[in-house]
């Protein structure tokens, strides 16, 4: 579930201020310390930050406390994508999926689906699809990012390169107009490109925010994909790279999901 607006702006204060108090919460709000108490609370249990006496602190972890602020970010949009692409993956097909908030909420989208083999480098998709009625459901080897659960590295390419799926489901950080796919870690972007190179079907999740980030390493280029999926239409620079490569453009607002 998003957070509410109140627990929202407590993420800002703590994002801009390190620490917050719950008897100063409960003034700028104007609710009850009991009311503060369980915002913080659930805070703490999504892992956004820690409780100290008399409040929460951020976490000592930026990074970590970054990709928990992107799983909530566009939730409703991100899910909204998810659904729209689980309808291209047919039961008893095969699939690979990499890191990202956004393919996490394609593997739930796909958690009804039947006699699928997944093949992933994101600890969190095994999470969600450990008790989906799976034909077989392998991670990849290699070092665990903690900040995210990517398995990233040499080992992870290697490992993913003795697959052939019929799809691969990636996402993004970054995307510009002219059609380039991007990503700022270069060992996450080589396991994305030895996804990719392994699928016959290619498809990128991924909202429009991400044309307002600038990453440096490109994954591909919108013509090496097969289908991508946005929750709105992408500027007309990047459509027209898309038709020039014949990928095939869904975003929901044109489509019903």
């Amino acid at each position: 579930m998003p957070l509410n607006d109140r627990q929202e702006n407590i993420l800002n204060l703590l994002r801009e201020e390190g620490r917050v108090e719950v008897e100063d919460l409960s003034n700028r709000f104007a609710v009850t310390t009991q009311t503060v108490r369980r915002d913080l609370t659930e805070l703490c249990e999504r892992g956004l930050a820690t409780r100290t006496h008399g409040g929460a602190r951020n976490l000592v972890s930026a990074s970590s406390f970054g990709y928990e602020e992107r799983r909530l970010r566009q939730s409703g949009e991100k899910e909204g994508i998810a659904q729209r692409a689980a309808r291209l993956i047919p039961n008893g097909s095969s699939l690979l999926l990499n890191i990202g908030t956004t393919t996490e909420q394609v593997a739930a989208a796909l958690a009804t689906h039947e006699d699928l083999t997944v093949v992933t480098n994101n600890v969190n998709v095994i999470h969600i699809l450990r008790g989906a009625r799976l034909n077989s459901l392998v991670i990849a080897g290699g070092s665990v990012r903690q900040s995210d659960g990517a398995v990233v590295g040499a080992e992870a390419v290697e490992f993913i390169n003795r697959y052939k799926t019929d799809f691969a489901i990636i996402g993004t950080s970054s995307m510009d107009e002219d059609g380039a796919i991007l990503d700022f870690d270069e060992r996450e972007v080589a396991v994305a490109r030895a996804i990719l190179k392994n699928a016959r079907t290619k498809i990128l999740v991924t909202d429009i925010s991400k044309f307002d980030r600038a990453a440096p390493v490109r994954i591909c280029d919108v013509a090496d994909l097969d289908y991508v999926i946005t929750d709105k239409r992408p500027p007309l620079s990047f459509i027209k790279a898309a038709e020039a490569g014949g990928t095939k453009l869904i975003n929901l607002e044109d489509t019903h999901v």
